[in-house]
């Protein structure tokens, strides 16, 4: 509901809302708050709690929105130079170095603890499969043989994310030899 209100008035009030939710959202994640809650939330932002419950089924829904929002850069396109092997190592870098900076290091850690039951799909993983679905299909379009998205997602992204959640090191050779081992699946 939230992407409606601010699709609608971007830059308006709901805008600066929205902003000042993600931003107390951000702090409170970055400051290790014990307990999370619409009113804390509302407070720090400076709006009523009713604006929060209105839009959020309940914490849990927006500390995912918020994390989803940092973890997947919207509207950052994936790059496009022509090679199937310089794409997929460029955009794994671009997440491995976005990821790991402590602010999304947090996001990233806060979205895993709020999940308490299995879930049947993650918006981040749909957003990184709708990225991984456009590079594939560019170099397929070229003829280059390509892995598919699920192996993409499998073993470059998921292994970045779990890198990063652990606490286990990520970095541009890391995301470099992911690229070649998926793309090896594929020769």
């Amino acid at each position: 509901m939230a992407d409606r209100v601010a699709a609608s008035r971007p830059g308006g009030r709901s805008g600066r809302v929205l902003t000042a939710i993600y931003t107390s959202v951000g702090e409170l994640v970055g400051e290790g708050a014990d307990k999370i809650s619409f009113p804390v939330i509302a407070e720090r932002a400076g709006v009523n709690p009713t604006t929060l419950y209105r839009r959020w089924a309940d914490v849990n829904a927006l500390l995912e929105e918020v994390a989803v929002a940092a973890l997947t850069r919207d509207g950052e396109s994936v790059p496009d130079t022509g090679s199937l092997q310089e794409d997929l190592t460029r955009w794994a870098e671009i997440i491995a170095r976005d990821i790991a900076r402590p602010e999304r290091t947090r996001y990233l850690r806060a979205m895993v603890s709020a999940r308490v039951e299995t879930v049947s799909g993650c918006p981040v993983t749909e957003k990184r499969g709708e990225q991984a679905s456009e590079v594939v299909l560019r170099a397929r379009g070229r003829g280059e043989p390509a892995p598919t998205v699920e192996q993409v997602l499998d073993h470059v992204i998921a292994p970045l994310y779990h890198h990063v959640a652990f606490a286990l090191p990520v970095d541009d050779e890391y995301a470099r030899r992911l690229v070649r081992d998926v793309l090896a699946m594929v020769r």
